[in-house]
């Protein structure tokens, strides 16, 4: 009984899953699960799905508990009519749904056809783990084999013709204590580092945020599921660029002109001080609705980012937020510059709904 109320729970979550894999591109422009998330968890609201239940069958049916009664009998309110009338539309329905982050990423994989990132000087980094690797008769009591052990003195019991099926006791003496064997290991370890810029200049406003925090969460749901560890850093800018937390970095607004060359300076000083090239895989994400101060900082940027910052970087992406206060004007003059450089990706990120094209331009090149 046990077995297939187990069975029919993870059919059920396979329906779940379903449900969600089906209306993913949904949940992929919506920011609402973005609050819902955990350490290994998020929270999606999965809609119409009829939950298991009894229903009873037609035949022999009688009436509800027992008496004289018909059709139409009025029941619980003495025949008097309620003073609000019943709406006709039926009432929507939701189940709180949890799925890892590695099932998510998962899903987005197959949503966008994304292949898996290879990670650039795969190896450049180690780390030392235990593998155990057989069984042996000497080792340290905390590493015993209880099933081992017990195999061995159930085996001789029986060989010397002592072990009695009427009273089963098996008592192990120091012969028969199995232990596991293990050797170090260098496992090679690829580290990440998402590197995310903002311009909060006052023409950016709570929609533009809100949309760079939804693509954000999609973001870092893949790259995670790519690297064993991940570090990840914030840069907000208007005319100067600082870096900030995670809730600083979405909710702060200033209103200030750009100079988005401010905000490539502050990343390249955090490479060059924290993240050798060597060492990690750098992803870098600068949101912005396109407006400069000047040509001239456009032309610092076009400089910083060919001779300093692509050479140093996996990936190298641009979304543009339209804002009906930005011009638009840096994607073109970065299509002008690096339309041939593979590091280097764009992307005009219109509305919600765009969120989902601009994942899969971002993401889907397997760097």
């Amino acid at each position: 009984m046990i077995t297939g109320i187990k069975r029919d729970h993870q059919r059920f979550k396979q329906i779940v899953k379903g449900k969600i894999k089906q209306n993913l591109k949904k949940y992929i422009t919506q920011g609402e699960i973005v609050g819902r998330q955990g350490k290994d968890y998020v929270s999606i609201p999965v809609h119409q799905i009829d939950l298991p239940h009894f229903r009873f069958g037609k035949k022999q049916a009688g009436g509800v508990g027992s008496g004289d009664g018909s059709a139409g009998t009025p029941l619980g309110n003495d025949g008097q009519e309620g003073s609000q009338k019943a709406g006709s539309g039926e009432g929507e329905h939701s189940l709180e749904v949890e799925v890892t982050l590695q099932e998510l990423a998962d899903m987005l994989a197959q949503e966008l056809e994304l292949p898996r990132i290879t990670p650039k000087g795969q190896g450049s980094l180690s780390s030392q783990k235990n593998k155990y690797t057989g069984i042996r008769q000497i080792g340290p009591n905390s590493l015993r084999h209880l099933k081992r052990t017990y195999r061995e003195a159930l085996k001789r019991q029986i060989i010397a013709g002592h072990y009695d099926p009427k009273n089963p006791v098996i008592i192990p003496i120091k012969r028969d204590f199995r232990f596991r064997s293990w050797k170090n290991i260098t496992q090679p370890q690829n580290n990440a580092v998402i590197i995310y810029m903002m311009d909060v200049s006052g023409s950016m406003g709570d929609e533009q945020k809100e949309i760079v925090r939804t693509e954000s969460f999609w973001i870092d749901t893949w790259i995670r599921s790519q690297y064993k560890d991940i570090s990840i850093r914030y840069i907000i800018h208007d005319a100067t660029a600082r870096e900030v937390d995670q809730g600083t970095f979405y909710h702060t607004r200033e209103s200030g002109g750009t100079l988005i060359s401010s905000a490539y300076k502050t990343c390249l000083e955090l490479i060059q001080k924290e993240y050798p090239p060597d060492d990690w895989n750098i992803y870098a994400f600068h949101f912005s609705d396109g407006d400069n101060w000047s040509a001239e900082d456009t032309k610092i940027c076009v400089d910083l980012l060919k001779t300093d910052v692509l050479p140093k970087v996996n990936l190298f992406c641009y979304g543009q937020v339209e804002s009906r206060y930005g011009s638009g004007q840096f994607i073109k003059d970065l299509l002008e510059h690096f339309k041939e450089d593979e590091k280097l990706i764009t992307s005009k990120i219109e509305n919600k709904e765009a969120i989902h094209r601009s994942l899969k331009e971002f993401l889907g090149r397997g760097k």
